[in-house]
């Protein structure tokens, strides 16, 4: 399929600090780090122009934090930092395989990275640079997740596309039930009645109301990226009802 012919101009990926963990059970794996690096540069070279959000899970969670009795916006904050710190190791595999890339912090940090402006982002996005969103929304009680749909919308991207452990949606965890089924399409409005584990209700009322499409789909596999989207490959694909 040739660039032209890809329904996808603008995508937001959105990742999970578990997925650049690779072999190791905390923090990320160079070499998975890499990997992932290389998928994204392989949607750049069909001419896609992309932007990032990447969770802090690896490193640490804000909700669990405050479960151990840390306030939960200071909680919060030092997740926010993690995503910071992930964000900047994609940056450097990025950049060494020759992909112009910008991290842009909700939280102002100018000695590592820029403070997220929208006019900017998309000024970075249109001289063919991928702009990876830092420190989520900025803001306590939100998610990843939520920060990868609000920015999506902002940055007028086609789809948000989620790279997780699994290639999909299922009716129950396929890790634990084996007959857990795959639901190649779905409603918003199904994912938020069935209580499936997709994003959380926020991210997903989000996307709903602002017809945000999402692509849900396994990053495990070296080049799945670019394949699920050629609409190749297995994966579960989120859109309005009406």
């Amino acid at each position: 399929m040739a660039p032209t012919d890809l329904p996808y101009k603008r995508i937001l990926l959105k990742l999970s600090g578990e997925a650049l963990m690779g072999r190791f059970d905390y923090g990320f794996d160079p070499e998975n780090v890499n990997r992932i690096a290389y998928d994204i540069k392989k949607v750049l070279d069909d001419g896609i122009e992309l932007c990032l959000v990447i969770g802090g899970g690896n490193i640490f969670r804000g909700n669990l934090g405050a479960a151990q009795g840390i306030d939960r916006p200071t909680s919060d904050a030092m997740g926010m930092l993690a995503t910071v710190m992930n964000s900047l190791a994609v940056q450097s595999a990025l950049e060494n395989i020759g992909v112009a890339t910008c991290v842009m912090s909700s939280i102002e940090i100018h000695a590592i990275c820029e403070p997220y402006n929208r006019r900017k982002a998309l000024r970075h996005l249109e001289k063919g640079r991928v702009v990876i969103f830092a420190a989520g929304t900025g803001n306590p009680y939100f998610t990843t997740d939520t920060a990868g749909v609000l920015r999506a919308c902002e940055m007028n991207c086609d789809v948000l596309a989620k790279g997780t452990k699994v290639n999909g949606v299922y009716s129950a965890d396929p890790i634990k039930n084996q007959n857990a089924k795959h639901h190649p399409y779905l409603s918003y409005e199904r994912v938020l009645r069935d209580n499936l584990n997709v994003m959380d209700t926020t991210a997903v009322t989000l996307a709903l109301e602002n017809k945000m499409p999402l692509i849900i789909f396994s990053i495990k596999e070296a080049g799945n990226f670019a394949k699920v989207l050629r609409k190749e490959g297995i994966f579960s694909y989120i859109h309005s009802e009406n």
